[in-house]
């Protein structure tokens, strides 16, 4: 198998992001808060942005000056010396790696470079989502690293990094294609799987075998069977103690599957209809069709991820539809999402919920440029069923460009 590694050439392309993202925002330092090794989907992780290395960091850039690493414990210093004696070619030298992920450490940082006044740039001080609604950013180590350092001007930079690195360089798109190809693996393995008398861990363990066989970290997926369904998200045996469904003929699964290579991630919408389903099913998959359809025409330069969302939804308010989940988000890093939500105030059962408000489209603002990815997700409900289909799409030159055309469809389970 050829897999795609980045140069140090990559490296320096990223550090001068970091330090053209200072000269725009006029501050004269950057830390980069990385969310904690080991989450699962849609991690912030800003700090592996800049070394290629374990996530979990706290990385501070200071004027002109190559970037400290702060790492939460000696583990990652472990790995970094395994790594040396491999002969593996590292980001960051041994020089710069401090087991101080922690206030007293990025204070030290500063004072070592005597910016104890000015303005500094800060990643993880603005909302992040889908999942960071609010800040990142732990109250307890920030709140003691503004008293520590008053005179110092801190302020959120995220509109800025998400500009700089949103647009995907080629040693970057040869890791997304990478990624891609290892979610269509996972899709064929599902529908192997995709039997009556199988269980959803059957289809849920093919899947994340092929993956882990190819040597990708797919951080789990989402995943439901039935006749029809209007949930969305991990499967309840993942939370609850109790079994995993059992397939039957005439259900759908759907799933939403995820694939991570060198950080850099692709979804995949797996639809599998497994004998003959409900004829809701069938329409709802073409009315998602349609908006996949609607999407691609709309995913060109020139355009704004509004221009996208919107094309997305006309399929679907022309018959009659709602979307359970996003139609459409950006990938590499998140940020733009189409709102979701309002559907649900259809079902009978949610007059009895406390609260329930729609999650608003964010960044339609945002222009649409070659190198971008997008989790195209197009979603129906007609009736009580949810058909959901689609994968990666990467904004081209000119048109965009599917990375994922075998999940962009109902697949059916093989007798």
């Amino acid at each position: 198998m050829n897999v795609p590694t980045y140069s140090l050439a990559e490296r320096d392309r990223r550090w001068a992001l970091a330090r053209e993202i200072m000269e725009a925002e006029g501050v004269q330092a950057l830390i980069a808060y990385g969310e904690h090794e080991c989450a699962d989907l849609a991690p912030f992780a800003p700090d592996v942005y800049f070394t290629n290395d374990r996530p979990g960091a706290i990385v501070v850039f200071c004027r002109d000056a190559d970037p400290i690493e702060l790492t939460w414990s000696t583990l990652p210093v472990a790995d970094h010396i395994q790594a040396l004696r491999r002969g593996e070619e590292l980001w960051i030298p041994p020089e710069r790696i401090r087991v101080a992920k922690h206030a007293a450490g990025v204070v030290e940082v500063l004072r070592e470079h005597r910016l104890e006044s000015g303005k500094v740039g800060v990643l993880g001080l603005d909302p992040y989502p889908p999942f960071h609604i609010n800040p990142i950013m732990p109250h307890g180590l920030w709140n003691q690293v503004l008293a520590e350092l008053p005179g110092v001007e801190f302020q959120p930079v995220g509109l800025s990094y998400l500009f700089a690195t949103i647009c995907q360089s080629e040693e970057e798109l040869a890791v997304v294609r990478h990624s891609a190809a290892t979610g269509d693996a996972m899709a064929e393995a599902m529908v192997e799987a995709a039997r009556p008398g199988a269980s959803e861990a059957d289809v849920y363990a093919a899947g994340m075998t092929a993956a882990f066989r190819r040597g990708l970290a797919a951080p789990g997926m989402l995943i439901s069977s039935g006749p029809g369904f209007v949930s969305w998200g991990p499967p309840a045996w993942s939370y609850r103690p109790q079994a995993p469904r059992v397939i039957e003929d005439g259900d759908v699964i759907m799933a939403e599957v995820f694939c991570r290579f060198g950080m850099k991630e692709t979804q995949h919408q797996v639809a599998i209809a497994v004998g003959e389903v409900h004829p809701d099913i069938e329409v709802g998959a073409k009315v998602a069709r349609a908006a996949y359809d609607a999407g691609l025409a709309a995913a060109r330069p020139g355009n704004t991820f509004g221009d996208l969302v919107e094309a997305m939804r006309a399929p679907l308010e022309e018959a009659g539809a709602w979307n359970v989940h996003p139609l459409v988000h950006t990938l590499n890093p998140m940020g733009p999402v189409c709102g979701f939500g309002a559907g649900l105030r259809r079902l009978p059962e949610a007059a009895r919920y406390g609260r329930l408000f729609e999650v608003p489209t964010m960044g339609g603002e945002l222009p649409l440029a070659p190198g971008m990815t997008f989790a195209f997700e197009p979603n129906a409900v007609i009736g009580d069923r949810l058909t959901n289909l689609g994968g990666t799409v990467v904004i081209g030159e000119d048109d965009p460009i599917e990375l994922n055309p075998l999940t962009a469809q109902l697949l059916r389970s093989r007798p």
